[in-house]
């Protein structure tokens, strides 16, 4: 399938704009740079309350925000846990607090958004821990946030969605917490910069090979680590006993293949999962909704994951809750 025209229209308008690779700048300049494209994606969806809490977690305080959807009833409810992404290096509760609160609203459940710490100062397992020790806390603390411990998933978005995976498996390994869902869009599974994405994909489709070897380099620096089933969890030898997933992977992505490859394996391992690509999408495309039809149907059908996992079969009006 050819390339999406919103996403080719998106990758003109950013060529236009001449920003360097993030592969070329300081960490501080790749972090401004973030932080600046998220003014441009618009006022975030309305829901019924955001808070700002801190917890305790492996490195210190821990930052988290509990976004809480429209139409919030007196029972508990679900709670799905969210992982930024950005190569483990950009990103933060702002950067994809709007994709965050379209996913509240229309899976109807509170979504956690967490906080954890970013490399390089914060080489793994920094953002490893700090995402267990977020499930952990949210598990056992579900009730002071108005949600439900029995009905807890994991989502997360390319470096986040690599952290929601970890966080199962380490969930898995630890006897605990449950985790009845993982969502996980375009997410990093393996470090093999010679998959045939990688390298179709190398360079013109938003994010380019040279970018992923930086945020590797940041992330884990020693190349020995990058082999352990909690930085590359598709390289742990038993997938066995997860939860069900949905996997979504972009058609121009860097990443595809070892988001296709997770998904695989995991029903080898008779894991009930669902794998989705969207052919003509790039990376990033969720977080960039707003821009991308094909976003806007990807939160939708991660919403509907949740609700079916969490019971919660009405559907809901639309992905932006009205704002």
């Amino acid at each position: 399938m050819p390339l999406d025209p919103q996403a080719q229209d998106f990758l003109r308008r950013l060529a236009g704009a001449g920003l360097p690779s993030v592969s070329e700048q300081t960490v501080e300049q790749a972090r401004a740079q973030v932080n600046l494209s998220t003014r441009f994606l618009g006022k975030p969806p309305r829901v019924h309350r955001v808070e700002d809490r801190t917890i305790a977690g492996p490195g210190g305080d821990l930052a988290i925000r509990v976004i809480t959807p429209e139409g919030a009833g007196a029972g508990p409810m679900p709670i799905v846990v969210f992982f930024h992404g950005g190569g483990w290096v950009l990103g933060n509760l702002d950067s994809h607090e709007n994709v965050c609160r379209s996913i509240a609203n229309a899976s109807k459940s509170i979504v956690a958004v967490v906080d954890y710490r970013l490399a390089p100062e914060h080489p793994f397992p920094a953002a490893a821990d700090d995402a267990y020790a977020a499930l952990v806390w949210l598990s056992a603390h579900a009730a002071e946030i108005g949600g439900d411990s029995s009905r807890i998933a994991v989502c997360g978005d390319s470096a986040g969605g690599n952290l929601a995976t970890v966080a199962t498996l380490m969930a898995r390994d630890r006897g605990g917490p449950p985790v009845a869902f993982q969502a996980l869009a375009y997410p990093i599974t393996d470090f093999d910069p010679d998959a045939g994405s990688y390298r179709e994909f190398a360079e013109g489709c938003f994010l380019t090979r040279s970018e992923m070897l930086w945020y590797w380099d940041q992330y884990v620096p020693n190349p020995e680590d990058r082999r352990r089933p909690y930085v590359s969890p598709n390289r742990a030898e038993d997938l066995s006993k997860l939860p069900p997933a949905l996997v979504i992977t972009a058609g121009y992505d860097v990443l595809r293949d070892e988001g296709e490859a997770y998904a695989r394996r995991l029903a080898e391992a008779g894991v009930p999962v669902t794998l989705s690509r969207y052919d003509g999408m790039i990376h990033g495309f969720l977080r960039r909704y707003p821009f991308f039809d094909q976003g806007r149907a990807a939160i939708e059908e991660i919403a509907a994951a949740l609700r079916e996992a969490f019971g919660l079969t009405a559907p809901c009006s639309d992905a932006d809750g009205g704002g």
